[in-house]
């Protein structure tokens, strides 16, 4: 077609942070942010603070492409660096408040960060970090402490801030929303954050997110959460998770309100909802343990049924039930860090037990949900790319391929180019393609075991564990073996007051499981976990191949 023009007018390059400029107009009195008992923002109050913090970030010399990094809970500070950064034509890198001083020093010293704003809780901990640094005569970045909003003692860390260290409520006030004009990407494939992966199969390493891809999966996830406009979120999910999973910026969106949480429990899940009206929220299965095992004068009445999403391994179905009976919808979802969080989400219904088995609904607890309208899913082979058949038994790889996904991982072009070969992103979560249509998840690649002819999930065997009364934890990982290549051995974590023999564990899993995935021993010991509590299985492999 003849004269056509792609310009200003029909081309602007999409990035979240409109969002926040277009709910300061429409949303501009309803409340935005709500943390503690006295601290409340509207839309319009958060949008000129906001510019505020962005021109103040240009006035310490953080120019375009800078990165700005962040230790922080799910505080109304971190919410909003998650628009000021970017308004300033910045990246934002929030970081994992479960990391320890030579994780952070590691991250930072990757990043290259100019400032680091902190909470006052973590302060100890970044100096540690920072010590690390100079030890290796490395720049650390300016320090800018956020005190606490609503405590007065804890506010006066303020006046004792370390040598060299801002303010963050000084380093507000020194900018100025009213001559400040927001920096607009000039391209939507530019990045607006690094957001760190858990470190379940080693070293973290940080995916790069696009103003584009975030935008786009800010709007995915209102589609994929059934978000309507005006919605209460309460911050179960961690900010520093993939950037809340993009719910920092859908809220804004939405014109809905924020209620911020530093800490977690069940007391404070049920006050917030019934305070706020919270219409969802979202997390790590951990979340559904905490409603279920509120106590019962914490587990309160609740006048509407409220949206729940989490994503993981879902907990056995009498957690499910119990919330559920609460008053919850419970979702499940399945993302990871480099499709910017959850990818697909599919309500879980309780099952009718008199027409399905336990193994059908523990197979039911695995499926992981069809193609979304904004991410195309599939599960391939991944020497011949071809998509595996419908069948429930031809296992392939989880492949993606989105606007929405990461651009890569930041200083890593070997492994970006890995994940990304033949054009789809590789998961590494290995899977079959069920008749109904949806992805049942096997096992992770570097997990499954192989043993002689016969290929074992460590996700069947762990949920046999698990189904034990007395288990409390399990992982089970391969021994190198002469015959078979790989054997199964599990290690197994009791329930307090719970006694038990590796050989009562193997029964059971004879019990319930073909003999080639019986494990061969049964280890009793703590299991290694990573800061978000995922199973480091690479710990214990290297535990099992040194006693080989």
């Amino acid at each position: 077609m003849e004269c056509l023009l792609q310009c200003s007018a029909n081309y602007v390059p999409l990035t979240p942070i409109s969002f926040l400029e277009r709910a300061a107009h429409v949303y501009g009195d309803r409340t935005s942010i709500v943390y503690g008992t006295s601290v409340r923002y509207s839309w319009r109050e958060t949008y000129e603070s906001c510019l505020k913090l962005a021109s103040a970030l240009a006035k310490l010399q953080i120019s375009p492409g800078d990165i700005v990094a962040a230790l922080a809970p799910n505080i109304p500070a971190l919410y909003k660096l998650h628009f000021a950064v970017p308004m300033a034509g910045a990246v934002l890198s929030a970081l994992n408040t479960r990391f320890d001083a030579a994780m952070v020093a590691s991250i930072l010293e990757q990043l290259e960060a100019k400032i680091m704003f902190v909470d006052y809780q973590f302060v100890e901990l970044v100096l540690k970090a920072l010590n690390i640094l100079s030890q290796k005569s490395i720049k650390s970045p300016l320090l800018v402490v956020i005190p606490e909003f609503d405590q007065a003692a804890a506010s006066s860390t303020a006046n004792n801030l370390p040598p060299g260290c801002l303010d963050y409520d000084e380093v507000l006030k020194v900018g100025n929303s009213d001559h400040f004009e927001m920096q607009q990407p000039e391209d939507e494939c530019g990045p607006i954050s690094v957001s760190f992966t858990s470190g379940t199969t080693g070293h973290p390493k940080g995916a790069v997110y696009s103003h584009r891809a975030a935008y786009l999966n800010s709007l995915a996830q209102i589609s994929r959460c059934d978000m309507r406009e005006m919605p209460v979120f309460l911050w179960t999910v961690d900010m520093f998770r993939c950037n809340g999973w993009c719910f920092a910026w859908a809220l804004a969106a939405l014109g809905g309100t924020n209620i911020c949480l530093r800490n977690v429990s069940g007391k404070l899940i049920f006050d917030s909802i019934v305070l706020h009206k919270v219409t969802h929220f979202c997390g790590a299965p951990t979340i559904l343990n905490i409603i279920a095992d509120a106590s019962a004068s914490d587990q309160m009445p609740l006048q509407n049924r409220v949206n729940v999403v989490i994503a993981g391994a879902l907990p056995p179905a009498q957690i499910l039930e119990k919330v559920s009976s609460l008053g919850f919808n419970i979702g499940h979802a399945y993302g990871m860090t480099e499709v910017l969080g959850i990818a697909t989400v599919k309500p879980w219904k309780k099952p009718d037990w008199d027409s399905s088995t336990s193994d059908e609904h523990e197979k039911i607890r695995r499926h992981e949900g069809l193609h979304s309208l904004f991410i195309q899913t599939d599960v391939k082979d991944p020497s011949t790319m071809k998509s595996v058949p419908y069948d429930g038994k031809t296992v392939g790889e989880i492949m993606f391929k989105a606007n929405a996904i990461m651009l890569g991982y930041h200083k890593n072009p070997e492994e970006t180019q890995e994940v990304f070969r033949n054009g789809w992103y590789h998961t590494g979560d290995l899977a079959v393609r069920n008749p109904d249509g949806y992805i049942q998840i096997k096992d992770r690649k570097n997990d499954i075991i192989i043993s002689g002819a016969e290929t074992i999930s460590t996700l069947e065997v762990e949920a046999v564990l698990l189904s034990n009364p007395k288990v409390s934890e399990a992982a089970v990982v391969g021994r190198p073996d002469d015959q078979l290549q790989q054997v199964a051995y599990a290690f197994v974590k009791l329930k307090g007051g719970c006694n038990s023999n590796p050989e009562e564990l193997i029964k059971f899993c004879q019990d319930h499981l073909p003999n080639y995935m019986v494990p061969r021993a049964v280890v009793f010991e703590d299991i290694p976990v990573n800061s978000t509590g995922k199973v480091q299985k690479f710990t214990l492999r290297e535990k099992l191949s040194q006693c080989h």
